[in-house]
């Protein structure tokens, strides 16, 4: 799935090492799990070192990563059908390509990286690859999620009583609230409304999508950098670094 010929064939880092994994604390605490990190350094001795760089059990990343690159290597599989599936109920409504863009990014955080805020993590991810107005429409399609607007066509989810309980439509808080004004304010407020509107769930029917029908969209919408995702000097290519080699230590 992952082969491509900007692979190369150049040795894994730490050769003949054990390499040892550290969990990021934002995936234990608050857990009850107990801190994981006394442990892990404990470990270190005779031939054991800290993970850095590419992790054997995952895809191995071309060298110079592309955004189809992260959907075929790093995101669960769940993320690409829903990312893939809303964009494509986009593309066939006869939506904008801003509009497709903004869906087929929108929840890109949720892929490989947080999940905790993840319009706004999303939007800084894609801020400096496409229009402003796409990464508006992502940031402030978390908030709108939990507008309801009938005239639009759209109510608040159903599943997110399932989700949070009921009760927490009355329990949102004030950073959402405040955004739902300033978005349902702005003169952009339709591309991210839309995008709401063709956000999918699981439940909802998630066939196969082929990425392909995206190139020319991706080719007009989306700025790829030469040295390649992550390897660029733009304010998030840390962000996908950490997608690229989720298992640093530091």
């Amino acid at each position: 799935m992952c082969g491509h010929p900007d692979h190369g064939d150049h040795p894994f880092p730490q050769a003949g090492r054990e390499r040892l994994i550290l969990s990021s604390p934002i995936g234990w605490i608050g857990t009850g799990a107990p801190d994981p990190e006394p442990d892990v350094l404990d470990r270190l001795k005779d031939n054991a070192v800290m993970m850095m760089g590419d992790n054997p059990a995952l895809p191995r990343m071309p060298q110079r990563p592309t955004l189809m690159d992260f959907f075929r290597c790093r995101f669960g599989d769940f993320t690409v059908r829903h990312l893939l599936g809303s964009a494509k109920r986009a593309l066939d409504g006869g939506h904008s390509d801003t509009v497709v863009m903004a869906c087929l990014l929108h929840d890109i955080s949720n892929g490989c990286l947080v999940r905790p805020d993840h319009g706004y993590w999303s939007a800084q991810i894609v801020a400096p690859y496409v229009s402003e107005e796409v990464a508006w429409a992502i940031k402030y399609h978390q908030a709108l999620r939990y507008l309801p607007d009938p005239e639009a066509g759209y109510d608040y989810p159903g599943n997110y009583d399932w989700f949070f309980g009921a009760e927490y439509r009355d329990q949102l808080p004030e950073y959402l609230r405040r955004d739902m004004a300033v978005a349902r304010n702005h003169k952009w407020y339709m591309t991210s409304r839309t995008v709401t509107i063709n956000d999918i769930y699981f439940f909802e029917d998630m066939t196969p999508v082929d990425p392909e029908i995206f190139t020319d969209i991706i080719a007009r919408n989306f700025r790829q950098p030469e040295a390649g995702l992550g390897h660029d000097d733009s304010p998030s290519a840390h962000m996908w670094r950490t997608m690229i080699w989720p298992n640093n230590f530091l």
